[in-house]
């Protein structure tokens, strides 16, 4: 039975977050109806749920080691995580807040969006300003993705490959690469939900605690945040709760299907800002060159990562697949729906692949 007394608690945890945040949502939606999109809060919910039904079976394996880290991800996520927020939270209450009183008064959303209406301004007159904001936006994208090839490639080639450690431990090396990246995924992604929590609480005007957020992170997402994302729940959240339910994906694919998410998106971005004339279509900020180089980028990383992680492909397969993911990056982006690409990018580009990867 995949579900157990120590499982279940990652299951509530992430319900119980993402009811909160849903919540917090219908507020935005009542009070900020043009720039908060409840379709994408509402997607983004399902999602958080999705994440904690799930987690389980991640490690529904017959291996007799499994429990021994089943235990220690969980103690990871569900103890160690929150008493991380909650030491950074009590710190920026007791060691800076109390000490400077101001910063309740001048530390707030408005000052903050004061501070996006200048940054605005600035990207107006300034196309070198724009594409350096959107270089911050898509590293910081990318930071999930990144992690997750470095925790595989080092659990699998190093402390599997290299030091032997799957006989120490009695788990072999892609096991031991999937409890590092739930590990570590399932704790990203309290932490940016309580970012979300911290960020957003200026839906309560009297209980707000904006003020509590690190000076630090503030520059971070004056840098990579677009005006309208202050009223939303910030991307990295939503980006690593969609890799979620693709994690179950040969690790080729999933790690393509991030890759696409976040490269493809940001080489598509990045190329048209900086090299885009004719955008298309003529109402939309997008650019011609800019989907060119979101296609290439997304079937080469694509064709790249097959190589290297699923040598048993041969040229014609990985050809296939790499051009499918590429095509639904495409197709994605040319429609420019209202469903926010990081949900749609990375799980439907991974179920195309997927399905020709056990097809072919």
């Amino acid at each position: 039975m995949a579900y157990k007394l120590i499982t279940i608690s990652v299951t509530i945890i992430f319900i119980i977050c993402g009811s909160g945040l849903f919540y917090y949502a219908i507020q935005l939606r009542k009070r900020f109806p043009e720039q908060h999109n409840f379709l994408n809060s509402a997607l983004t919910f399902s999602l958080w749920i999705l994440a904690g039904v799930l987690y389980p079976y991640f490690f529904w394996i017959s291996n007799g080691e499994i429990p021994l880290f089943q235990t220690l991800s969980t103690c990871f996520i569900c103890l160690f995580t929150p008493s991380i927020i909650f030491l950074i939270l009590f710190y920026q209450y007791h060691f800076v807040v109390k000490k400077n009183p101001q910063l309740r008064e001048t530390k707030n959303i408005d000052s903050f969006l004061k501070s996006f209406e200048m940054k605005n301004k600035e990207l107006n007159n300034s196309k070198l300003s724009k594409f350096k904001t959107d270089l911050h936006r898509k590293a910081l994208h990318l930071f999930p993705a990144g992690v997750i090839i470095f925790l595989w490639v080092f659990a699998v080639y190093i402390w599997d490959d290299l030091w032997n450690a799957d006989a120490v431990w009695g788990i072999t090396g892609q096991e031991f690469g999937k409890f590092l990246i739930l590990t570590a995924g399932y704790s990203g992604i309290l932490v940016f939900g309580a970012l979300d929590y911290v960020r957003l609480s200026f839906i309560f005007d009297e209980r707000q605690i904006f003020h509590l957020i690190p000076d630090n992170v503030i520059k971070l997402l004056r840098k990579s945040m677009k005006y309208k994302e202050n009223f939303e729940y910030i991307r990295p959240t939503i980006l690593i709760l969609s890799f979620v339910p693709i994690f179950f994906l040969p690790f080729g694919i999933f790690a393509a299907a991030t890759l696409i998410a976040t490269i493809g998106d940001g080489a598509a971005s990045t190329f048209g800002l900086r090299f885009g004339r004719k955008n298309f279509p003529k109402s939309s900020e997008k650019t011609i060159i800019g989907y060119i180089a979101g296609f290439l980028a997304s079937f080469g990383i694509t064709i790249m990562v097959l190589l290297i992680f699923e040598a048993h492909l041969n040229n014609f397969e990985i050809l296939i697949i790499a051009c499918s993911g590429a095509l639904v990056f495409f197709i994605i982006d040319i429609l420019n729906l209202k469903i926010d690409d990081n949900i749609l990018n990375p799980i439907l580009s991974a179920l195309v692949m997927g399905c020709l990867y056990f097809i072919l």
